[in-house]
């Protein structure tokens, strides 16, 4: 069995990350790291896992953890992370990062978009971007996995074919992004107050959202230079779901069947991304509680653009089901193991 640790455990990406863990057949859970409920048992924070996980909270000493776990997950905020980490921690165990302190090769990128300094930098070029569907073969070699941001995931696995092939024209995509609450995380905030999500939308950090440099580096990397996108990130009044319409104008010759094409020789065999037919809109509700992303598209040839429309569960592959998906990769097991999660509906 593997032993798996999670730092920020109490936070809603950490939930989600024990909850699969637990459900997990090659896995246990020997630590549910917390800073605000150290000795109190964790099925009082969380009472979807009374008789399941009753084990108390315990501290975020990540030293002392590697000791004990195979893997760590750090479900906590930017700068937690490269504060604490150390080559001797990962030459004892494997850690699966869900911050950013890990996804940028440009360490001034970070500390621009964050605004913290880097504490472990040197660490940067043993990091992997763990986003599996692209970088499964090197996620196999490394023992620093970045996962993803759950934007981030929607937008590049929505784009990254058609960038690729060179089927839309980069410098024109505009990614328009809808998120449920729960990815602002669980802390206080005015702004995820009941009443002011209820029965509202709104858009927040319209140019400035710090998962803009992230889309962009791997959507360069595709294309081979460098590609600034326009993307826009909105708040909804649900619990869970990301949903991506991303808009390009098609390359010349580029045509429906060139793109179909494209999304199937990319995605065709991976198990948790799901292809729509023709007239096909993502939904949300489609992914919820799984961790499949689902990808549609529509050729407008009346304005000549590609219309990509997808969505993912932030909290299951576009968090805790990535990085459960990341350790099966680091440890050898089938990706779907403990993942095979059919999405609740309604």
């Amino acid at each position: 069995m593997i032993k798996a640790g999670i730092i920020g455990a109490t936070g809603y990406a950490g939930a989600e990350a024990a909850r699969l863990l637990k459900g997990h057949p090659e896995a246990e859970v020997i630590w549910y790291g917390s800073r605000s409920y150290i000795g109190q048992p964790y099925a009082d924070v969380y009472g979807n896992m009374r008789n399941i996980a009753e084990d108390n909270c315990k501290g975020e000493d990540m030293a002392e953890l590697a000791e004990e776990a195979d893997v760590i997950f750090t479900a906590t905020p930017q700068g937690f992370c490269a504060s604490h980490i150390n080559k001797e921690i990962l030459s004892k165990t494997k850690v699966i990062d869900l911050s950013a302190d890990f996804r940028f090769r440009d360490v001034d990128v970070y500390e621009q978009w964050y605004g913290i300094k880097h504490a472990a930098p040197e660490l940067l070029p043993e990091a992997v971007y763990g986003l599996c569907e692209l970088y499964r073969d090197q996620i196999r070699k490394t023992s620093l996995v970045a996962n993803p941001g759950c934007y981030t995931t929607c937008s590049i696995l929505s784009l990254y074919p058609l960038v690729k092939e060179k089927l839309v024209i980069p410098e024109t995509i505009i990614i328009d992004a809808k998120s449920g609450t729960s990815g602002a995380g669980r802390g206080a905030k005015t702004d995820n107050l009941f009443c002011e999500v209820n029965e509202n939308i709104k858009a927040y950090s319209p140019a400035t959202h710090r998962h803009t440099p992230e889309i962009e580096e791997h959507l360069s990397a595709a294309a081979g230079k460098p590609v600034m996108v326009n993307f826009t990130p909105h708040l909804v009044p649900m619990n869970r779901g990301i949903l991506v319409t991303a808009y390009a104008s098609l390359a010349e010759g580029a045509a429906q069947e060139q793109i179909a094409d494209a999304y199937q020789a990319y995605y065709g065999s991976e198990t948790f991304i799901r292809l729509l037919k023709p007239g096909i809109c993502a939904q949300t509700k489609w992914v919820e509680g799984s961790n499949y992303t689902d990808i549609g598209f529509t050729v407008d040839k009346r304005t000549g653009r590609v219309i990509v429309m997808a969505a993912l569960d932030n909290l299951v592959k576009g968090a805790a089901g990535a990085a459960v998906q990341n350790m099966n990769i680091l440890f050898g097991l089938p990706e779907n193991c403990g993942l095979d999660l059919y999405p609740a509906f309604p």
